[in-house]
């Protein structure tokens, strides 16, 4: 057997779940060849898995940021953790990213990307640098160690990612270390961190 909901017209067809404090849909926006899931009892009011005519799924509240340097930071200190300033954002879905800190809105995996454009770093003696992936149950760190170089370098790309498991409310941020040498060294405005909540 089989069961069909609609005529084949223009208009949405929908199942509506009529929950006590919240409300649910699947349903078919006919305008955008669209199978839909989401709140709400009126197809729109907000989309959560999409899918369209071709099989894309897009979720459009998943959790996912981008975020840059709005300025370099210039000279950052050695033997401690300095906190990288991102002070642009490309994207914040859902709003996760403040004050260079990434909030983990539900539990779950989270991939961390993170490239950081290293300027003027100092190549003397047994000077090493890291990303430090700091987040509130562990950190990643990923060691770029340079001592071979023996030099100075103009620029440097330096990049580190992990999928985290995270906790609701568990916070990311991202850290610079250099392990001695002269505090010379300026995290460029093009380095960049994204964010997103995978599974």
């Amino acid at each position: 057997p089989t069961l069909t909901i609609g005529d084949a017209g223009a208009e949405d067809t929908k199942i509506v779940f009529d929950g006590n404090a919240q409300d649910y849909h699947i349903g078919l926006d006919d305008s955008a060849d669209t199978l839909v899931i989401g709140k709400g009892s009126s197809l729109g009011t907000t989309s959560h898995i999409v899918t369209d005519a071709n099989g894309h799924v897009t979720m459009p509240l998943q959790s996912a940021v981008h975020v840059k340097p709005s300025t370099a930071q210039q000279n950052v200190a050695v033997n401690a953790g300095v906190t990288v300033v991102f002070g642009t954002e490309v994207f914040d879905r859902n709003g996760d990213f403040a004050s260079n800190t990434f909030t983990a809105p539900v539990t779950g995996l989270y991939q961390v990307n993170v490239t950081l454009e290293i300027e003027n770093t100092d190549g003397a003696g047994d000077t090493y640098f890291a990303i430090d992936v700091i987040a509130s149950n562990r950190s990643q760190r990923t060691t770029i160690d340079y001592n071979s170089i023996q030099n100075d370098s103009t620029i440097r790309s330096c990049t580190g990612s992990v999928l985290m498991d995270m906790d609701a409310s568990d916070t990311i941020t991202i850290q610079w270390y250099q392990s001695g040498g002269t505090a010379q060294a300026d995290i460029s405005a093009q380095s960049s961190l994204s964010i997103f909540l995978a599974c």
